[in-house]
């Protein structure tokens, strides 16, 4: 049964009282469901509802046309920060400049909210990952209490390569992946395949591409049907072991790392995405960025 509207297209949002189960799916299947900030708010605006929802004790969260997300939209990449260009005396001198560490800051506390609040969300969290997690993907995949995923599904971190390796929610690669692979995902921006790390145990079901979907509903299904008060108090108490044992001080360490790691100089011959992307276009930025940083295997 559909549920209220998002007031957003690319966020679609439809619950199943019977079952117990809310569905939330990106819908940009074009940008192979990479988001915006409105985008986010309006998939926040969903969560919020089935946390305030008494009858619904499972989400699951998917994307449209079988991928799941690519992260934050970098097409504008200063975007995020706000556009000051309705100030028409500066307004062309504003958007090529930098966003000020003090927007960078404020701007970011709500980002990593809402990231926070989904890794704390009070009901089950269920993950249908398919073809794509990369970027906020792969944050929101990890950050599943059940997540399903297919072994050809590509994850990773690949902001890292024009970045840096000091974006938020360290804590959670480290305690998620474990030290050796996150330092690997997150010094390298590697893309890998669920596939190659499924011997790991990072998510709760690697299986073919064909039946992720079934599999994340069965999942959902059977986590539906716990006690909803008694899963509302499991998830507060696996909250407080994980601040206690993994993520103290990452609420606040996420968003300054976040802001602080993208207001970066960069040497000659360092990769500049931002610039190369004015210069060249998103597209072509890309392929630039992956032709400088590929280094061929050797020869054995």
């Amino acid at each position: 049964m559909p549920a209220s509207d998002t007031t957003d297209p690319r966020v679609l949002f439809d619950v199943d009282y019977e079952q117990r189960i809310a569905t939330i799916t990106l819908n940009s299947p074009e940008r192979r469901n990479s988001y915006d900030a409105a985008m986010r708010d309006a998939l926040e605006r969903c969560l919020d509802a089935v946390a305030e929802d008494d009858d619904l004790t499972v989400v699951l969260l998917r994307g449209a046309d079988g991928v799941f997300s690519t992260g934050a939209d970098m097409n504008n990449a200063y975007g995020w920060y706000g556009d000051k260009a309705e100030k028409p005396a500066d307004a062309a001198a504003v958007r090529k400049s930098r966003p000020s560490q003090r927007r960078r800051l404020t701007v970011d506390r709500k980002t990593f909210g809402f990231y926070h609040n989904l890794m704390g969300f009070p009901k089950v969290t269920v993950g249908e990952i398919s073809g794509y997690a990369l970027g906020g993907g792969f944050e929101m995949a990890l950050m599943m209490d059940i997540a399903v995923v297919g072994r050809d599904t590509r994850l990773g971190m690949p902001a890292t390569r024009f970045l840096g390796p000091a974006l938020g929610s360290l804590h959670m690669f480290f305690h998620r992946l474990g030290p050796v692979l996150a330092r690997r995902m997150l010094l390298t921006g590697d893309i890998m395949t669920a596939g190659e790390i499924e011997h790991l145990g990072i998510f709760t079901e690697t299986c073919a591409p064909e039946a992720v979907s079934a599999r994340a509903r069965y999942w959902a299904e059977k986590t539906a049907k716990m006690p909803a008060d008694g899963v509302v108090i499991a998830k507060e108490a696996f909250r407080l072991v994980e601040q206690s044992q993994a993520y103290q001080t990452e609420e606040v360490c996420s968003y300054l790392f976040h802001a602080y790691g993208t207001n970066l100089q960069f040497a000659p011959g360092e990769f500049n995405f931002v610039k190369t992307r004015a210069e060249h276009g998103t597209r072509e930025a890309f392929r630039l960025r992956d032709e400088h940083f590929h280094v061929s295997e050797p020869e054995v």
